[in-house]
């Protein structure tokens, strides 16, 4: 377990320094995280994951540290390619540790699978006959997987719907099954495919879509954050914060990029990690628009000694078996960077750096401005565009930054002045 994750001062190290600094914060070798070096990924090992393989493209992996979820020191891998988020999270979990960190939890690993039921005449009798041999048809189900249901997963119910829709109303059965450690695409369709015909014969119709949701609303994850006035900037801050928060739960506008703050440290954890980033995204936003209105996922108070509360919960479908997850040796390494044991835990992980995403953006809005911290950062990527190189990458961002104009043009100015000096 990690000794701590408040490693002051990584940023000034070099990356091999980081990589040692890091593996060694978790008792480990500096060869667990050898894998992030260069592409961890051979061009034999990317050919056999998917098709047509040309190449590989980089994405930078970050640490955030300072993070404590559920009491437990984590350092957390983070796949981004966009300046300041690996900061902004680690930096409000750094604020957060004075209450505890983030506490979070989990609901059952339970994903859902759908059957679409056609030309079925009598859509209300079909759904009691279907109900009526309910466990006939979730025996079948964990026939198809028993390894799952060895592991204490498996076929956990049925639920039957009628969506009345654009053509025709729609008899849909939900399959739902506990898919432990994994993901739960391939179990559930496999199960899915397999109980269709006897459905469709239950029923009295014909089965057509035969496939999960990725609307993983029986698998959630919450997490919470509890961080003092004086660390933030002052009640007022915290009084705009949430203000600001509010505007995300009445405006779709406001909401989507609200949101899309949530999903800049969700998904780049679940990239890392070697989980499916559009299964996690489409589950997210779907939920966020579950009243019919798409609104935040999270919610921003005051507790009665002034502090700032804030609250996520989101379906969150990670895995630690199958995928690239296993496959993909630098998604190895990240996994084993967390220490996690559970696909759960990973999931709180996940969802706490989310948070501390969300309420780093948030504050930045309320106090300073965005962009003022993530020009700073970005200064740097514009100048290494500009042609900067070594020490001419910090001097010509400097100088970006402090003149107010972080912008290509300006950075190749500055770099023609500075190389003729």
């Amino acid at each position: 377990m990690a000794t701590t994750s408040r490693l002051s001062g990584l940023r000034n190290l070099s990356i091999e320094e980081r990589r040692s600094a890091v593996a060694e914060a978790i008792g480990a070798s500096a060869d667990l995280l050898a894998p992030f070096a260069g592409s961890g990924l051979a061009d034999d090992q990317a050919d056999r994951m998917i098709e047509n393989v040309i190449g590989q493209i980089g994405i930078p992996v970050g640490v955030a540290t300072n993070v404590i979820v559920n009491g437990r020191e984590v350092l957390v891998p983070m796949a981004t390619e966009e300046p300041s988020v690996v900061a902004a999270a680690s930096n409000i979990a750094r604020m957060s540790r004075a209450r505890g960190g983030i506490t979070t939890t989990s609901t059952a690993p339970v994903m859902q699978a759908q059957i679409q039921l056609l030309d079925v005449a009598d859509p209300h009798g079909a759904r009691a006959r279907i109900l009526e041999r309910r466990d006939e048809v979730l025996a079948l189900a964990d026939a198809q997987d028993p390894k799952l249901v060895e592991f204490g997963g498996g076929a956990r119910d049925l639920t039957v719907r009628t969506v009345h829709g654009l053509l025709d109303d729609h008899l849909i059965v939900h399959l739902l099954v506990d898919v432990r450690d994994a993901m739960g695409a391939n179990a559930v369709n496999t199960m899915a495919e397999a109980i269709a015909p006897l459905l469709a014969e239950i029923a009295g119709g014909r089965s057509l879509l035969r496939i999960l949701t990725n609307l993983a609303d029986l698998r959630l994850t919450r997490a919470r954050i509890v961080i003092g006035a004086d660390e933030l900037g002052g009640a007022r801050v915290v009084d705009d914060m949430i203000t600001g928060a509010a505007l995300a739960y009445d405006d779709p506008y406001r909401a989507a990029t609200h949101n899309k703050g949530i999903m800049n440290g969700i998904s780049a954890v679940v990239l890392a990690t070697g989980n499916d980033t559009r299964a996690v995204e489409a589950g997210a936003h779907s939920y966020a628009a579950r009243d019919g209105q798409y609104r935040a996922l999270s919610r921003f108070e005051k507790n009665a000694d002034g502090d700032l509360v804030a609250t996520l919960e989101l379906p969150m479908a990670v895995g630690l078996v199958g995928g690239a997850t296993k496959s993909h040796p630098a998604a190895r390494a990240a996994v084993a960077l967390t220490e996690v044991t559970t696909a759960n835990e990973l999931a709180q992980i996940v969802v706490a750096v989310g948070l501390a995403q969300n309420v780093a953006a948030v504050r930045a809005l309320a106090a300073e401005g965005i962009q003022r911290g993530h020009m700073g950062l970005h200064a740097r990527n514009v100048a290494v565009a500009a042609g900067a190189t070594g020490a001419e990458v910090d001097q010509i961002a400097a100088a970006l930054v402090a003149g107010g104009a972080v912008r290509a043009d300006v950075a190749e100015t500055l770099l023609a002045e500075h190389r003729k000096r």
